[in-house]
């Protein structure tokens, strides 16, 4: 049976519609950019932590993932996450514990994802393309931990975005080498084969180290956060700053 959160999602990939189906789509993707738009622009330089929701808090790459949230915050950034369980939830509650903003993009799926309880600020996005290119957006830097399709995606996504040139490059750490090893072969072999330079290998930070992940963000990024321009919200289109001062 068809699920009807997302029969607009499911006929849209089913080919052409009618012109007024195809209209009323663009609408609705026009109105969660918007809404995404409303809800992140006065944050100020945000970092985007990805993995799998499926952790609890006694795992190591949940731990892991606290402890990188919480020294994000403390270099100035607004820690960001897709505002999940798991590596999500760890990431923003590390934010809070070091005294800075969490945020979620959360996505509306049929399991119902809800926001985890450590988040000062969130928005649910419909659609996977709508939230991506809003995570991509508004952050100086991504650091992907341990997960699955969706975090490969983004993974891959942004890694693709550099090596066209759609995107100026900035930092991206994969954060687990015994969890990724496999994943880290083959995109060496895809050298090897010549369908990626051998330059392109080096678009992200490979490592298991806190440390050098922190190190690595601080010395590509942090330039960006302490220029990263202080938008004035306009009181009459309802806006308001939501970052901490």
């Amino acid at each position: 049976m068809e699920d009807n959160k997302h029969a607009d999602e499911h006929k849209f990939f089913e080919g052409p519609q009618k012109r007024t189906a195809e209209g009323a789509f663009m609408f609705k993707v026009g109105l969660e950019f918007i809404k995404g738009y409303r809800t992140f622009h006065f944050l100020g330089p945000c970092a985007t932590v990805f993995g799998s929701a499926r952790f609890k808090e006694d795992h190591i790459y949940y731990k892991q993932a606290r402890e990188i949230g919480k020294r994000l915050a403390e270099l100035g950034f607004v820690v960001m996450t897709g505002g999940g369980p798991g590596i999500m939830e760890a990431a923003n509650r590390g934010a809070k514990e070091g005294g800075g903003v969490s945020v979620g993009c959360n996505i509306v799926l049929p399991s119902e994802q809800k926001p985890n309880p450590y988040l000062d600020h969130w928005v649910g996005i419909k659609y996977f393309f709508v939230r991506k290119v809003l995570l991509t957006k508004y952050s100086c830097a991504f650091v992907v931990m341990p997960g699955g399709y969706g975090t490969l995606d983004e993974f891959l996504e942004a890694v693709t975005l550099m090596q066209t040139n759609k995107m100026r490059r900035f930092p991206v750490v994969l954060v687990g080498k015994e969890f990724h090893k496999e994943l880290y072969a083959h995109l060496q072999s895809l050298i090897i084969q010549g369908t990626i330079s051998k330059g392109d290998i080096e678009l992200f930070l490979f490592t298991d180290s806190i440390d050098e992940t922190i190190k690595h963000i601080a010395d590509n990024s942090i330039d960006k956060v302490l220029q990263h321009p202080k938008h004035k919200p306009r009181w009459w289109l309802g806006e308001k700053r939501l970052r901490k001062d």
